[in-house]
């Protein structure tokens, strides 16, 4: 039994046994692992913009992390614990994941992104209309990212740069898609070293997943002032479809300044393939194992 839980926490973002051919389990796994990714996630950020209950970027960052290691360590047993559909292709271009999984893997994800954003707003629509009312702010009208901030994403973050076009001109799309492309560059490199049972020097395959959310934390409270540090397709788009069902509109899609699905979508995509390109032929071919050094793995 303590074989088996090591085994099945070591493969975390990894394919299910080869000899899996169901995708039930999977697929399940993707749904809720997204829906607690987004429901920690999102819920922090509704939190905090509706309710003032989160005080600072480290407190919305660090709710972000925690939601997402208590995911990995709730559905890594299923499929892995991948929940964004960047790291998903990501392990598919680099022979980590079979490719003809990727499809049910990404809508699985989208899916659970949206059903935990309609709870999410069916929880907290009260307190929304309340922070509008008290903003001055029209659901839809120029001006009102700054509360359909709560589900997609804007660059720059409306609630801490604004939405004037004095605040848009400190993050122009170029800067906003280089940030998104650097953040999931980052977040795909420490996955890969994370679950790489070839690295010596990662820590204990129990730890990925606290290592990994403690990872998001700390490229959120970077990349979040400029772009709210989406980071992963799913969770902007799913709740961003949720706020222009809501009455958004064209607030949420295509967005004030256009440009949400190149900065939010194609960015991050390109990040974790570039992320994972540069660990799989470049990092993890030139690692010394603790065998072959002739010491024991150190954690660090």
């Amino acid at each position: 039994m303590l074989r088996t839980r090591r085994v099945l926490l070591e493969e975390v973002t990894e394919a299910p046994p080869a000899s899996s051919t169901s995708l039930v389990g999977p697929c399940l796994g993707e749904f809720l692992g997204t829906f607690i990714l987004v429901f920690f996630g999102v819920g922090s950020v509704h939190t905090a913009v509706a309710t003032g209950a989160q005080v600072g970027l480290w407190q919305v960052a660090i709710v972000w992390g925690t939601g997402i290691t208590l995911a990995i360590y709730s559905t890594a047993a299923l499929s892995g614990a991948h929940i964004n559909p960047a790291i998903t292709i990501a392990m598919a271009a680099w022979n980590r994941f079979p490719a003809r999984r990727v499809t049910p893997y990404l809508v699985s994800q989208l899916v659970g992104a949206v059903a935990a954003a309609a709870v999410l707003y069916a929880l907290f629509n009260p307190f929304i209309v309340a922070f509008e009312a008290k903003s001055g702010i029209v659901r839809g009208a120029a001006g009102s990212e700054a509360s359909a901030m709560m589900y997609g994403e804007y660059f720059p973050n409306p609630g801490m740069i604004g939405t004037t076009p004095e605040a848009y001109a400190k993050v122009p799309i170029v800067a906003a898609f280089a940030a998104e492309l650097l953040g999931t560059f980052l977040l795909a490199l420490f996955v890969f070293a994370l679950t790489d049972r070839r690295n010596a020097e990662r820590p204990r395959a129990a730890m990925a997943p606290l290592f990994i959310g403690l990872a998001v934390a700390a490229i959120i409270s970077i990349v979040a002032p400029l772009t709210q540090a989406g980071l992963n397709p799913a969770r902007d788009f799913g709740p961003r479809l949720v706020a222009y069902a809501a009455g958004w509109g064209r607030i949420a899609i295509p967005g004030p300044r256009g440009g949400f699905f190149v900065v939010y979508v194609v960015a991050p995509v390109i990040g974790a393939l570039v992320g994972g390109l540069l660990y799989t032929k470049g990092i993890r071919p030139l690692q010394v194992t603790g065998t072959e050094s002739g010491k024991e793995p150190s954690i660090s």
